[in-house]
Formats: structure tokens, C-alpha cells, sequence
């Protein structure tokens, strides 16, 4: 077996190439990559926001981030199936830790966030990042805007998230983050896509939707093909709410929706997004209290190893 040792989220010599240890046992960080908050010569940075306060219904992805991790040690011996390269033999990945803020003074935590991201861009070095609910995109993507102007949204979900602000005050919601974005110029709806939906929402704000059932009618390559033409060579930012896929597969959510995408699906379209130039990533609204087995925090630390693949490789 060579040397093996326990802990690579510690005690990893490199940070690039996979990590291989027992997947029941040592210190959990995503893929086993190093656990460091020096971020020099980084080009992926993963971290955690564990904010559950801005859902609307089951809350509990406060936990998503460590059961991603943990879930994650399950494929960090390999490369993503079908993928001819290793994305951590071309990317140097380290684990960031979390994004910490006081909880008794909830109207700081959308700043925190910022800041937190701000911090981590500045260093050159990309995020993946674990959630959390879906409200973490907005600031996410503010921070994400500051340093590559306005963006191309890539969004996956069973939710639109474009639902009107009727008080106009921006409070903290994971149904509203998508129609400030959009207000706010951060991102540009008609060269953005939409992918999973099946809730009803009058005003869809411009954006270009291939809702579940068309997905499942047409197929995955017909989405891909479309998301390529409509994002073309803009910089882009893809944000995956684990409830685009059906709770058959993705149990483990706040706001499960029937009728969605398979895992097989999701992670087909996923592939397919090669070429598209990304700046960044976010897999959101994993509750692992709601889970069946992992199957949840699987699928998304599945999404988000392939998200690698592709900024790997990115133009």
C-alpha cells in the first residue's frame, strides 16, 4: 500500500493529487485535500457557510458543509467517472475551513459572508463552496462581481428563486436572492439558465428555464447544448440547490419537490458543461437530518468534484 497515513487533511505533504486513506476513518475535509488557511499558490479554495436561517421550510442545512465533507471521502481516491484526467493532478485544492460570524446578530451574517469570500478571492485563488441554504449565492455572487464583473448564472433547482421582494428591503430569504441579483445587475438573466424548475412563479424575471419536465422529456444533451449556446464565452458562476434533484435521490433537503432530475441527469448535465468559463461554484441546502444513507450529501459532493473537472479545464 505504500505510505500510508491517516489525516491527509492535516498531515498532506502536496496539495495537489488525490488523497488515499481509509474513508472510515481521519480528519474529514473535502476530498481529503489540505486543511489550511494559507492560500498560496491555491487554485480552488472549498469552504463551508453553514447558514440555515434564511429557509422557508425544514431548516438543517447549517450541517451540509461537514456531511458534504464527509461524504466526499468516498471519492477522493479517484477521478470523476468518464473524466480522462484527475482534477486535483491539475488543480491545487485546499480546504479553507468555514465561514464563521456571531448567530445572535443574524442581520451581520450577509456582510460576513462577503467578507469572508472577498478575503478568499483576493488570495487569486477560486471557491467551491458547501452549504448552507441557497441565500448564500447572493452574497457569494456580490463578492464574485467585484472581482469579474457581472456574471453568467448557471442555477440548478426546483425553485426559481426570483420571487419578489414585495418589502424591497433585501431580507435574508432563499426564495428572493435570484431577483436581487438579477435588480441588482450581478448577473445578466437572458444569458442565464435555469435548469430543474418545477414550482409556479408568474415572473421569471428573463431568464432562460429548462424546467424538469423538459429535461426529462428532451434529455440531457439537448439542456447542455442550449446552456452553451445561450452562456457562450461569458464568465459564468453555477449554483446547484441539491433540491433540483428528486428526493428519491436527494432526500436530505429543506424544500424537497417531486418530479425532479435524477442524479444520473443532474450529474449528465454537470459533464456537459465543459468549455464554459467558470469563475466559481456553490452545492447548497443539504440537510443531512432529512437524509436516507448519505445519499444526499453524496450527490452533491459527486456535483461538486465534477464542477472541478471542469474548471480544470476551463478556457
Amino acid at each position: 500500500m505504500g505510505d500510508m497515513r491517516n489525516d491527509h487533511a492535516f498531515t498532506a505533504r502536496n496539495l495537489k493529487g488525490p488523497k488515499v486513506e481509509p474513508v472510515f476513518a481521519g480528519a474529514q475535509s473535502f476530498l481529503r485535500c489540505r486543511y489550511t488557511k494559507d492560500l498560496a499558490g491555491v487554485d480552488v479554495a472549498v469552504t463551508g457557510v453553514p447558514l440555515d436561517t434564511a429557509t422557508t421550510n425544514r431548516p438543517g442545512a447549517r450541517f451540509g458543509p461537514r456531511a458534504i465533507r464527509a461524504a466526499s471521502a468516498q471519492i477522493a481516491w479517484t477521478r470523476p467517472y468518464g473524466c480522462p484526467f484527475d482534477p486535483l493532478e491539475k488543480l491545487a485544492v485546499a480546504d479553507y475551513g468555514d465561514c464563521a460570524w456571531d448567530h445572535g446578530r443574524p442581520e451581520g451574517i450577509p456582510a460576513a459572508i462577503e467578507t469572508h469570500a472577498d478575503t478568499i478571492l483576493a488570495t487569486g485563488a477560486a471557491m467551491l463552496t458547501l452549504g448552507g441554504d441557497h441565500f448564500i449565492t447572493y452574497p457569494l455572487l456580490k463578492a464574485h462581481v467585484r472581482k469579474h464583473g457581472p456574471l453568467s448564472l448557471i442555477h440548478f433547482d426546483a425553485h426559481s428563486d426570483t420571487w419578489n421582494d414585495a418589502e424591497g428591503t433585501g431580507r435574508v430569504d432563499h426564495g428572493t436572492m435570484f431577483y436581487h441579483a438579477a435588480k441588482d445587475g450581478l448577473v445578466d438573466p437572458k444569458a442565464s439558465v435555469q435548469i430543474g424548475l418545477r414550482t409556479h412563479n408568474d415572473d421569471l424575471m428573463g431568464f432562460n428555464v429548462f424546467d424538469a419536465p423538459r429535461v426529462h422529456e428532451h434529455g440531457a444533451q439537448a439542456v447542455v447544448s442550449e446552456v452553451h449556446r445561450i452562456v457562450g464565452k461569458r464568465k459564468a458562476y453555477l449554483t446547484f440547490d441539491i433540491d433540483c434533484v428528486d428526493p428519491a435521490f436527494a432526500p436530505g433537503t429543506g424544500t424537497p419537490v417531486a418530479g425532479g432530475l435524477t442524479s444520473a441527469q443532474a450529474l449528465a448535465i454537470v459533464k456537459g458543461l465543459v468549455g464554459i468559463d467558470f469563475v466559481g461554484m456553490d452545492v447548497v441546502e443539504v440537510a443531512p437530518a432529512y437524509d436516507v444513507g448519505e445519499i444526499t450529501a453524496l450527490a452533491a459532493a459527486h456535483i461538486a468534484h465534477e464542477w472541478l473537472a471542469l474548471f480544470a479545464v476551463r478556457p
